[in-house]
């Protein structure tokens, strides 16, 4: 066998275990998950916004750092905060005390 990473690892032994299972109509759970991404990531509307100049030059720095335009990255900035998945420090600083 060939030298595995830890991630390679801890798949193999979460399959071995049993852990995971195969999907039944396989061809249909992807074509509704698929259905499910293009709805999340549907643009289908525009917004205006102002930035202090700083705030877009650390954008758009952030943005070629990534190799990705900056308002996809602002979309994907504003896209996690009302998920859920990304909240600012000072919540993140309350919750752990």
């Amino acid at each position: 066998m060939s030298k595995l990473i830890q991630e390679e690892r801890e798949l193999l032994t979460a399959v071995e275990r049993g852990e995971w299972q195969s999907v039944k109509n396989l061809d249909k759970e992807r074509t509704r998950y698929q259905g499910c991404a293009r709805a999340t990531f549907k643009k289908d509307r525009r917004i205006n916004i102002r930035l202090s100049q700083k705030d877009l030059d650390a954008l758009q720095t952030l943005a070629l750092q990534e190799g990705i335009p900056y308002q996809t990255l602002i979309a994907s900035i504003l896209h996690k905060y009302v998920a859920g998945s990304l909240v600012a420090r000072d919540r993140l600083a309350m919750s752990q005390r």
